[in-house]
């Protein structure tokens, strides 16, 4: 049953724009799989995320290419199996009976079957939650089951770094419970114990050591699977957090760039280079001082942490289930009863009706719990939640195995129960958020994705769509400005960044790009303030620095400018456009020494930048130092033959010299290149009669 519904849903899931446009950790999951298969096996930097899943992808690509439906046949197999393995714990718990409920309902469950077709690592997540169940579950079996459930771990802990927390908890168990319901049993109590936990960590050991050396060989420190816990946990713990995640700097939520923020923000701060470990410390005690800072202000937090944690919603990353339900069937039906609104209320009955058998099933509780604990403790995503789902599921089965006898009891028992279950069942399907939005946010993500690859119309109308969902969503009237922008459609793109503006005035993103547009439009005074309106929240960027300097330009307010430029170079002294603007400033100043001391450092840093060499060498023209000038607009031809500038500067150059010969044929090939060039045929003129003269 679950391998035909995920098979049903891949097929169906073809015809939408899903299939093919990869979203947010996917896409970036596709290229770190790409990289991998061509024979980027090692890395260069300490793992920032979980990297089992897009090894495994790589590992696809390398053998059979890059085959998105073979990737989604292979993670429903692997969902499938889930389902079997959940089955076969929820029986060995409970009964036959329960089993078979545990199965079905993780076959049928809808969240399941959206995350199985994704190019995510979820699916990966509940696999090894399922198989950890199975053998948790088995109360005869050889300690070689230990050495596996150790294996098991080290392998969720490399596709969900919180998860670790289960090693505790079942290295509690096995010191204390053992695999029956009596413990380890008369005369092998303590060294069977010692032994087992012992094959635990050596399994454990197995997957996580090699890692953690590899991170220590390219990062030169100790990091078990990852460096991002710091930056996690400020994102769920500041003044500004609301439970679910907000990127460091507003509208930044790829993936590409987390690492890259964190960094960067860290590092300014400090004022100094960090390690991976340096910048998560930095994050984490960021997060702390807040939390004891603020007590009253973290409480009410974590409060809303835990109610949506166990509401019905499933908080979307990137892209939504309602929004995947559009072209799948199964996701259609399966959402209507297939959801976590039914079954937290289902898992709470499960819970009361099996409490009988908690001698045994503590384990499940204490799993669930610390689980809990976790994502309560960073923010809440539907993904993060995820690997509690088989742990509910099995209490709901065994509930649901266990009805009949249940209701035999006495009425007041009956009373109270079906209390709990109606209050959790309120609780959970209270609405803490929209769909409709999320709706609104996965269109955005869709038009970004088409954007990316030049498809500005198609982005256009996802972008349409997204603000009739959400009329109040900024991004999308950002994201719609941009693309607006690239078809040069100057005025329509600042109308809508206006309105983004309306929508949300703090928007620093959409300063910038409206500060750009005014720009292109003329009005280098009007962008110069939206500019400084976007250095107000991102202090450190290279970026708004040079293009307040460029708008300050256009004024005629030099001074300015350069203060602004070197600024950009405080932030980031390789930044090639600042030594370049520079350049140009000082030379339009006739500071002639610092213009060419930050030319020479912009071609320092990019020596293949034709554009740089010509604009350096026509400066040079203007000092009268003209053999270093031919040298540049040589340069400049060499990177692009056909620079029409560079020849006929070049051609000037030359016959400031009387190399007339050698003018005449640049002033010609000028010509050739463009025929319609009013200055090289002037040039060419005078070089043709100062000829003939000589």
């Amino acid at each position: 049953m679950a391998l035909l519904v995920r098979l049903v849903h891949v097929w169906q899931l073809r015809r939408s724009p899903f299939f093919s446009l990869l979203l947010g950790d996917s896409r970036g999951y596709d290229e770190w799989a790409r990289r991998i298969a061509a024979g980027e096996w090692l890395g260069s930097e300490v793992f920032y995320q979980a990297p089992l899943y897009p090894y495994l992808l790589g590992v696809i690509y390398f053998v059979a290419g890059r085959h998105l439906l073979l990737v989604r046949i292979i993670q429903a197999v692997i969902g499938s199996a889930s389902c079997a393995l959940l089955a076969l714990a929820a029986a060995r718990f409970f009964s036959k009976r329960a089993g078979l409920a545990a199965g079905l309902m993780l076959a049928c469950y809808a969240p399941a079957i959206f995350f199985d077709g994704l190019l995510q690592k979820s699916v990966l997540d509940v696999f090894f939650v399922c198989l950890a169940l199975y053998l948790i579950s088995r109360s005869e079996g050889t300690r070689a089951r230990f050495l596996l459930l150790g294996v098991t771990m080290g392998g969720l802990a490399l596709t969900r770094e919180n998860a670790l927390v289960f090693i505790l908890v079942i290295l509690a168990w096995i010191m204390t419970k053992g695999p029956g319901a009596m413990g380890w049993g008369p005369g092998r109590g303590w060294p069977l114990a010692v032994r087992s936990a012992a094959l635990f960590l050596a399994g454990l050991a197995i997957v996580l050591v090699p890692v953690a050396a590899r991170n220590a060989y390219v990062g030169g420190g100790f990091y078990i699977t990852t460096s991002q816990f710091g930056p996690n946990f400020y994102i769920g713990n500041n003044p500004a957090a609301d439970g679910t995640y907000q990127s460091l700097r507003f509208g930044r939520g790829a993936p590409e760039y987390e690492r890259q923020d964190a960094t960067d923000l860290a590092e300014r701060a400090l004022g100094r280079r960090l390690t991976p470990a340096e910048v998560s410390g930095y994050w984490t005690d960021k997060a702390l001082n807040f939390v004891t800072s603020k007590p009253a202000a973290w409480l009410t937090l974590m409060a809303r942490k835990v109610a949506l944690l166990w509401n019905a919603t499933e908080m979307l990353d990137t892209e939504s289930q309602e929004a995947h339900a559009e072209w799948s069937l199964p996701l259609r039906l399966g959402g209507v009863v297939g959801h976590f609104g039914i079954l937290v209320p289902l898992a709470l009955f499960g819970l009361i009706a099996t409490w009988p058998r908690r001698s045994r099933l503590w384990v499940l509780y204490a799993m669930t719990a610390a689980y809990a604990t976790t994502i309560v403790m960073f923010y809440v995503f539907a993904r993060y939640r995820y690997p509690l789902v088989p742990l509910l599921i099995l209490f709901a089965a065994g509930g649901l195995g266990e009805a009949r006898d249940f209701f035999r009891v006495n009425a007041a028992r009956r009373a109270w129960t079906l209390a709990a279950v109606a209050g959790a069942a309120l609780f959970c399907n209270w609405p803490l958020l929209s769909k409709t939005l999320m709706r609104a946010v996965t269109e955005t993500n869709l038009g970004v994705a088409l954007q990316a690859e030049g498809r500005l119309d198609e982005a256009a109308d996802r972008y349409h769509r997204a603000l009739a969902l959400a009329p109040d969503y900024a991004p999308a009237y950002n994201n719609l400005g941009t693309s607006l922008h690239a078809k040069g459609q100057i005025g329509d793109a600042i109308a809508t960044y206006q309105q983004a503006l309306r929508v949300r005035p703090e928007y620093p993103e959409a300063q910038y790009n409206l500060a750009n547009a005014l720009m292109d439009a003329g009005k280098p005074a009007e962008a110069a303030d939206h500019f400084r309106i976007a250095l107000q929240t991102i202090p450190a960027s290279v970026d708004v620095h040079n293009n307040l300097g460029i708008a300050l330009m256009a004024e005629g307010r030099r001074d300015e400018a350069i203060t602004e430029f070197r600024d950009a170079l405080a932030v980031d002294p390789a930044s090639v456009q600042a030594h370049r603007n520079l350049a140009e400033a000082f030379g339009s100043a006739g500071q002639y020494d610092e213009a060419i001391s930050h030319y020479r450092r912009a071609l320092q840093l990019d020596p293949a930048n034709g554009s740089i060499h010509y604009d350096f060498g026509s400066m040079l023209v203007e000092m009268d130092r003209l053999e270093e000038a031919i040298v540049e607009f040589r340069a400049a031809l060499k990177a692009d033959p056909t620079m029409v500038a560079a020849h006929n500067n070049l051609g000037i150059a030359l016959g400031s010299q009387g190399r007339m010969d050698e003018a005449i044929d640049q002033f010609r090939q000028a010509l050739a290149l463009q025929p319609d060039f009013e200055d090289a045929r002037r040039n060419l003129a005078v070089a043709l009669q100062a000829k003939k003269r000589s």
